[in-house]
């Protein structure tokens, strides 16, 4: 999965990619809605080259890690901010491997839990998700109107209640909508999106 990764960041450019969006205003206008003090702890998994980081650093934000499986992807990433990428912490990583070192305010994640297709992939990820006990959690996925496959790869689609599902364990849904995604290409997909908040917080 790695070597797939690397070579899709090694051999397209941004406008090549259809996840690319030059302002991700819908997470942006989601993390806005927490409230989060300056100093919150965010982590991005799956950022890779993504713009969030940008934005977040724009608006202040001073504790961000980005975490993404292409070393290649994170690169880029440092290199679009110069000077500033040495305010972020980057962290080479697949999800299924990664072990938290520290309690996190918020986790975001755009499109990259929609590629754990088995349910030992989403139990282990749930895992990982609890070691960081974040306190909000945002996800975005392909919905079952979006794409069935990205990069090549199989996904799963999910609906508002599916997505739920998955964390009522320990979050409780705040905030669910769809999203046409306007691609590079100048096509669309149709992303959920769903805000979570830790129960008992």
């Amino acid at each position: 999965m790695k070597n797939h990764w690397e070579k899709i960041y090694a051999h397209k450019t941004p406008d090549e990619m259809s996840w690319t969006q030059e302002k991700p205003e819908f997470s942006l206008k989601l993390i806005e809605k927490l409230q989060l003090s300056k100093q919150a702890k965010i982590l991005d998994v799956g950022g890779g080259n993504s713009n969030l980081v940008d934005h977040l650093l724009a608006l202040g934000y001073e504790n961000i890690s980005v975490l993404d499986i292409s070393s290649a992807a994170l690169e880029q990433s440092k290199k679009r901010l110069g000077e500033k990428a040495k305010k972020v912490n980057w962290i080479i990583s697949d999800i299924s491997e990664f072990h938290p070192k520290e309690k996190y305010d918020l986790w975001h994640d755009r499109a990259a839990f929609h590629f754990l297709t088995t349910t030992a992939e989403v139990d282990q990820y749930k895992k990982t998700l609890q070691k960081a006990n974040p306190d909000f959690l945002i996800l975005g996925t392909f919905s079952k109107q979006g794409p069935e496959k990205c990069s090549g790869l199989k996904i799963k689609q999910y609906d508002e209640k599916e997505l739920s599902a998955v964390f009522e364990e320990n979050y409780f849904k705040v905030k669910t909508q769809k999203i046409n995604h306007k691609t590079p290409f100048n096509t669309f997909q149709n992303f959920l999106f769903c805000s979570f908040k830790k129960k008992n917080n």
